[in-house]
């Protein structure tokens, strides 16, 4: 069976949007960069809402960058062979191969995507993660934690979440991104 990870960047302050403003500095480095397709290479579907879908679906064109750099082009390679869908009300359509509309988020239907997957799935964005938060779907969290502090926005993990963890693995980055990964008991 595949697991399910939910991974953002997150601000020191837990917030994986900010009201205001970036996250700060320390995720668009290579080192970072290359790290992060190294460990999502193995990804054969990404759930996404609108928003999140919105933003990654410039790895859909992003190989044809003039000058792009070997790590942007081996991203949007794996990200294009991935299988994504894209929960959205709103979405009449998709520009990007290999992706499907889903109205609602369905939780039976996600189990059953993780039990027949051959490679595991992403959850990404606050909201969509915390409906699968919720319905106990998500087996493994990575957080990409830069050096700022926010003080508001969309939080990682919903409020009201009571979740025991177990971290497996830690990498601090020059750029002072620490990615922390952890695995539900």
């Amino acid at each position: 069976m595949a697991k399910l990870i939910y991974s953002m960047i997150t601000s020191l302050d837990g917030y994986a949007e900010a009201a205001e403003g970036d996250l700060g500095a320390g995720a668009e480095d290579q080192e970072v960069h290359t790290f992060v397709g190294d460990v999502f290479r193995h990804v054969g579907t990404y759930l996404y809402g609108r928003r999140m879908y919105e933003t990654m679906v410039f790895w859909e064109t992003a190989h044809t960058l003039p000058d792009a750099p070997p790590h942007i082009l081996q991203y949007a390679r794996d990200w294009q062979a991935a299988e994504k869908v894209v929960y959205s009300t709103t979405l009449e359509s998709v520009s990007s191969e290999k992706t499907r509309i889903e109205r609602t988020f369905d939780p039976d239907a996600v189990r059953k995507l993780k039990k027949e997957a051959e490679h595991d799935l992403t959850v990404d964005g606050p909201n969509l993660a915390a409906q699968a938060i919720a319905a106990g779907l998500v087996d493994e969290y990575h957080l990409f934690i830069t050096t700022s502090v926010v003080g508001g926005g969309k939080r990682f993990f919903p409020d009201g979440v009571r979740l025991d963890l177990d971290l497996v693995e830690q990498r601090a980055f020059a750029s002072g991104l620490i990615y922390a990964r952890y695995r539900t008991r």
